[in-house]
């Protein structure tokens, strides 16, 4: 793996920025509020299609509401290998958890939706035979055989696309598999353990290369950019840091103006000389940073680049207990963003990442 450098911005990039409206990300001036899959989702180790397990009139209501649709977070591969959320329009349905699925097969209903650049991961021909949500938090996904049939280096892939996907959904916390209803302690092909299941704690695109020892570290994870034609989207990327970097605050923002590894096709969006003046401040979710005049993204002063901005938030928002972010600098609270606007007030997460069609 090559050297970690940090990439100044360059202006062919920033044309192709999704602008920031009001104070949260993406031009969202209203926060689309998520809605969870329900308590019970029905189980059919048979592969009989659940509107015929639940009968007629659950088919009947489904119909009535073909033309309605949500978005939902599929976590698709893109052209350089990485994971990455992609939002999209889904018809509305009560066993979302099973939809999100099916969605991530190849050659299944997402061909119609997939943006250029993308490809989905569960192998071609795989059936979802049915989902189960337990108390617990954990969502069991049945596959039928064919769930087998994927290439070695893809099946991290596969199993990261699904456990994001699913726990896009606040009561989805861990994902265990099935195989045409037996239960699966490792992965078919390359082995990897997944007993006791899956989530967000084990990482996406998990970069452990030039880590000497492993064991005395714990995973951050970071979002950079990438591009696909004219349009930036963000990548979750997982690193490793020492254990004894009791801030992880503070270790993400250091891997953020680290950058990107080179030759990773992902860009970095940080000055080199950006840096924190003051450790970070939590207090009742907020998360305030005072950095130097480094993170300033143009020549113009008080101007905050969208993309250092975005992958601020949706870093630290990552992390349990962070929901907002705000920025001064040397202590002055008197930033503005690209378009303009001043950034007076504390930053969330968006309901959605990566919204735009490629």
């Amino acid at each position: 793996m090559g050297k970690r450098t940090a990439h100044r911005w360059m202006a062919p990039v920033l044309a192709s920025l999704l602008l920031l409206g009001g104070c949260g990300l993406f031009g969202n001036d209203e926060a689309v509020k998520e809605i969870d899959p329900p308590q019970e989702t029905s189980y059919v180790k048979d592969g009989q299609a659940l509107q015929e397990a639940t009968g007629d009139k659950q088919g009947e209501k489904e119909e009535a509401k073909a033309a309605e649709t949500v978005k939902r977070e599929l976590y698709l591969i893109d052209k350089h290998g990485f994971v990455v959320p992609q939002t999209v329009e889904l018809p509305k349905t009560q066993a979302v958890a099973k939809q999100v699925l099916e969605y991530l097969v190849e050659d299944g209903p997402v061909s119609e939706i997939l943006p250029n650049g993308f490809r989905a991961v569960i192998p071609a021909g795989t059936t979802v035979l049915g989902t189960k949500l337990e108390k617990d938090g954990t969502l069991i996904a049945d596959f039928s055989p064919e769930f087998k049939q994927y290439k070695p280096e893809d099946e991290k892939r596969i199993l990261q696309a699904i456990t994001w996907t699913l726990t896009q959904f606040d009561n989805i916390k861990r994902v265990k598999i099935r195989i045409n209803g037996y239960d699966q302690e490792v992965m078919p092909v390359n082995k990897t353990p997944i007993q006791g299941g899956v989530s967000r704690a084990d990482g996406i695109n998990i970069e452990a290369s030039g880590v000497p020892d492993i064991t005395n570290t714990h995973p951050v994870t970071v979002y950079f950019v990438a591009q696909q034609g004219d349009h930036t989207y963000y990548v979750p990327v997982t690193r490793r840091v020492p254990n004894k970097e009791k801030d992880d605050i503070a270790a993400a923002i250091h891997e953020l103006i680290q950058g990107p590894d080179h030759g990773s096709g992902l860009v970095g969006v940080f000055q080199p000389d950006a840096k924190l003046v003051d450790a970070p401040k939590y207090e009742d979710g907020k998360v305030t940073l005072n950095f130097n005049e480094g993170i300033y993204g143009s020549n113009k002063k008080n101007v905050i680049s969208d993309v250092v901005l975005n992958s601020l938030v949706l870093s630290l928002t990552e992390q349990n207990g962070v929901e907002s972010v705000a920025i001064t600098v040397n202590g002055k609270a008197d930033l503005v963003t690209e378009d303009g606007k001043p950034l007076t007030k504390p930053v969330t997460r968006p309901q959605n990442v990566n919204t735009g069609t490629f």
